[in-house]
């Protein structure tokens, strides 16, 4: 089997996709692009255990499996262009790809604010880079630290952040309560509850309007006027695709990479979509396209894409059924954790108790039309068990039918 996959993305979602192009039976050359210099590594812990000093920067890194070892990796290289109907990808090197097959696994990158004032001691979270220098700076004596953005990011370095000592810290959000969009009132009021007994402040329902300081921030000012003293800021305000790359190309790139139920690109066969930035419908539901930002994405894309596009190049195509994922997400804070299973902001309008209380571990399941479509456990190990046992019931739910 001759000719080219190039795969544009080199973290979890490049190396997943290169991993099953691989076993898919494409034995043809593969070159992923990438423009951090580093092998892919694991991320979800830069927000809690590396940040914490826990474990080793040199543990993130993935292994890639023996079957892609042939690989070509092109680090440090961004992809600035590409050609759809030519086959092409230009990298900032000058240098131009032809491929047969494209996957698209770019990914996204944190959203700053655009407010007056300095930079120095504002940090994101997304990269090695990013969680080395906030730990820096988190280590400092006497630090403040405010968090703008009370997602899961925000939440994770506001508990780790306790957990290094700092004693004033603020987390900001205009919304009313923390991790309230993907988790619903009932659990954000715990969520809350519980990370306000162990010190961390809160200022919701406020906006950010600027920063002070002269070369190194000193406050955050919200538009109410009030000034949070900062030593340290953390910005986790949302992400932003990483699809101008492929401007030009009569896409449809408003929110992540458009795909239809099989991970296809803009009606293109040869163009595929993995990870994070794929805005895809999922059978499981509703249909409706969005973008899913859970580590078990990453995966499940890459599985039913490599098909899709090997199938393609080989003569083999012939239509499979839809992409159908059951999402997972998982978020470590503090000592306790939320473990999740399917797709509980689709449900929080019927949200009820399964077991146990909000004051203590509690499963909490989300309905559609009264039938189950997510779970959401909060507390310790036994309440991340019980919802792992949910977890098979959702898996063999029908998935309904146009």
């Amino acid at each position: 089997m001759s000719g080219r996959i190039v795969v544009v993305g080199a973290s979890m979602s490049g190396l997943r996709a290169a991993e099953q192009l691989r076993a898919a039976g494409w034995t043809g050359t593969i070159t992923v692009v990438g423009d951090e210099p580093h092998m892919p590594y694991n991320r979800p812990p830069l927000s809690k255990e590396v940040l914490a000093g826990k474990a080793p920067f040199e543990s993130l890194a993935f292994t890639p499996k023996s079957a892609a070892a042939d690989v070509e990796w092109r680090l440090g290289t961004k992809a600035v262009a590409a050609g759809l109907d030519e086959r092409t990808v230009t990298l900032d090197d000058g240098s131009t790809l032809a491929y047969d097959g494209l996957v698209v696994a770019t990914g996204m990158r944190p959203r700053r604010l655009r407010c007056p004032g300095p930079l120095a001691g504002r940090h994101t979270v997304r990269t090695i880079d990013d969680a080395q220098a906030l730990r820096d700076d988190l280590t400092r004596p006497g630090v403040r630290v405010v968090v703008v953005g009370a997602g899961f990011i925000g939440c994770e370095v506001a508990a780790t952040a306790v957990g290094l000592g700092v004693t004033e810290v603020t987390v900001v959000d205009p919304l009313p309560l923390p991790m309230v969009g993907p988790l619903g009132e009932l659990l954000a009021r715990a969520l809350l509850a519980r990370h306000e007994a162990r010190g961390v402040r809160f200022a919701l329902g406020a906006q950010v309007a600027g920063f002070e300081g002269d070369e190194r921030v000193t406050g955050v000012v919200l538009a109410d006027g009030t000034v949070l003293p900062a030593d340290v800021v953390v910005e986790s305000v949302g992400s932003v695709a990483n699809v101008e790359w492929l401007d030009g190309n009569g896409l449809d790139l408003s929110d992540g990479v458009l795909t239809d139920e099989q991970l296809r690109v803009g009606g293109r066969p040869d163009v595929v979509a993995v990870g994070d930035v794929a805005r895809f419908p999922n059978a499981r539901y509703d249909g409706v396209p969005r973008r899913v930002e859970h580590w078990s994405i990453p995966t499940d894309t890459a599985k039913h894409a490599a098909r899709t596009l090997v199938a393609r190049l080989t003569g083999a195509d012939a239509e499979a059924a839809p992409f159908s994922p059951l999402p997972t997400f998982w978020s470590d804070q503090h000592e306790f954790r939320l473990q999740s299973f399917g797709a509980p902001a689709l449900g929080k309008a019927d949200v009820r108790v399964l077991d146990g209380d909000p004051d203590g571990d509690v499963l909490a399941g989300y309905h559609v039309d009264d039938r189950l479509v997510g779970v959401v456990a909060l507390g310790g190990h036994k309440a991340a068990m019980g919802a792992a046992r949910y977890r098979t019931q959702l898996m063999k739910q029908p998935v309904p039918t146009a």
